[in-house]
């Protein structure tokens, strides 16, 4: 019994539905070198949320040191660059290259193609109404909608 419980939860289907979107992403934007957490940590740099490594990893959820790795990855493919806070010189903080944004246009582009194959047997309706419900419970995680940033 308690199994047919766990498995009708919205937390373990959201759970199993967001590993397969998130590989489904994965292939998609193997080709550009990207894995989805350097997507993420661009993400964070382009809306502003954070700029140093230790602040990004706080709004990622993830240790300090997997930030620095997906950095030193990102700086390689010209994506990002590290420079020196002017308010503290001790401090590095990250920046989005003009080659880091094309990167991510990119990579927003074949999210919305991903979407549209997960999601291939919703309606419009249905679609609108599931992005809907995920921005109200991505809200209260600190997760808002893109619309909100801009």
């Amino acid at each position: 019994m308690a199994l047919g419980k766990v498995n009708s939860s919205v937390v373990f289907r959201l759970g199993v539905l967001g590993t397969m979107a998130i590989d489904l992403f994965a292939a998609r934007i193997k080709a550009h070198e990207l894995k989805p957490k350097h997507v993420g940590l661009m993400v964070v740099l382009d809306t502003g949320r954070a700029s140093s490594q230790l602040e990004i990893a706080g709004v990622m959820g993830v240790a300090p040191s997997l930030v620095v790795a997906l950095a030193d990855h990102l700086e390689k493919l010209g994506a990002i660059q590290r420079v020196r806070d002017p308010a503290d010189r001790r401090r590095q903080v990250l920046k989005l290259t003009e080659h880091g944004r094309e990167l991510l246009a990119a990579c927003g582009e074949l999210a919305q193609s991903a979407d549209a194959e997960f999601a291939a047997n919703l309606t419009a309706t249905e679609r609108a109404a599931l992005t809907g419900l995920l921005n109200r419970l991505a809200t209260p995680q600190g997760l808002l909608p893109e619309a909100t940033h801009h």
